[in-house]
């Protein structure tokens, strides 16, 4: 099977990343597949910036596919990614991955080797005698490049990522090859201080919209405060202020600094893809990035 063509576009939360990729989509009638890591859970709405609204009658893929509560994580990504993108070519149609979250786009641009691993009581046994900190040394050493911060901070996602990581190491030999792609990378860039002001205008949008709300609701559910604060970011910040942390003045301080901190390590992680080989065509948000990449596809 000869290689599928593939666009990715990608950048910074609050990049506008997911518009132009819905206008591209439209006007080439292609298909979006979401990598965003959170994106995937129904029901969690307005803190992860779905805005299903804007995508009117493009089709969309791995959004609103897993339920909330349960842990979605990059191997699941990796195989259904694939599926989508080989059933959209089957369309005849070309795939457009959009989203921020790096280790889901690498995992699809550099071929991961990835396997499912079941819980082992044992090793969580032998782990649970681990500090934090000796918990997140023995996780580095494994797996030196660690995009998401939360595996570092939290015991539970510590633990878990340990336990991948092990026994991805035992079964890799065994995988099937993938899918041949022909990708071809576009990153959204904007000037820092200008990124942190859209992240700040689309925060308190989203607040305005009821994202306080949302993870309320989420809870009375059934999704229990430690699962939601597994999450991250608006999640982990708005059900530690509604278990009473903190109030809504230092909640909204506390997420512009966080979500201004994850925009960092997007960026840097960015960066890393780009050093290990991977071609990146930035555009400046600034522009018309629309235009630029009509041009840049009537030159293929």
């Amino acid at each position: 099977m000869s290689a599928i063509p593939l666009l990715i576009i990608q950048g910074a939360t609050a990049s506008g990343k997911t518009g132009w990729a819905i206008r591209l989509a439209r006007h080439f009638s292609f298909e979006i597949i979401s990598a965003d890591s959170r994106q995937v859970y129904r029901g969690m709405d307005l803190g992860t910036g779905k805005d299903l609204h804007e995508y009117g009658d493009i089709p969309y893929h791995l959004i609103d596919i897993a339920e909330p509560g349960s842990e979605y994580n990059v191997f699941q990504f990796q195989c259904d990614c694939f599926d989508s993108i080989e059933t959209i070519w089957q369309r005849q149609r070309l795939p457009i991955i959009c989203g921020g979250t790096g280790m889901y786009l690498d995992a699809v641009l550099s071929g991961y080797r990835l396997v499912a691993v079941p819980p082992n009581q044992q090793l969580r046994d032998e782990l649970e005698l681990f500090s934090d900190n000796a918990l997140r040394q023995k996780l580095l050493q494994l797996k030196p490049d660690q995009h998401n911060r939360t595996d570092l901070e939290q015991r539970e996602r510590l633990v878990r990522a340990i336990e991948i990581a092990v026994g991805e190491q035992s079964a890799i030999e065994d995988l099937p090859p993938l899918p041949k792609i022909s990708p071809r990378v576009f990153g959204i860039k904007w000037p820092r201080e200008v990124l942190r002001k859209r992240i700040a205008v689309r925060l308190r949008q989203r607040f305005d919209a009821g994202m306080i709300d949302e993870v309320q609701q989420l809870h009375n559910a059934g999704v229990a405060w430690k699962k939601l604060e597994f999450y991250g970011l608006e999640y982990r910040l708005i059900a530690q202020y509604l278990q009473g942390q903190f109030n809504q003045n230092d909640l909204v301080q506390k997420l512009r600094s966080a979500i201004g901190q994850f925009a960092k390590r997007q960026e840097t992680f960015f960066r890393r893809m780009e050093k290990r080989g991977i071609e990146i065509c930035w555009l400046d948000g600034e522009g018309d990035v629309f235009e630029e990449l009509c041009e840049i596809m009537a030159r293929r």
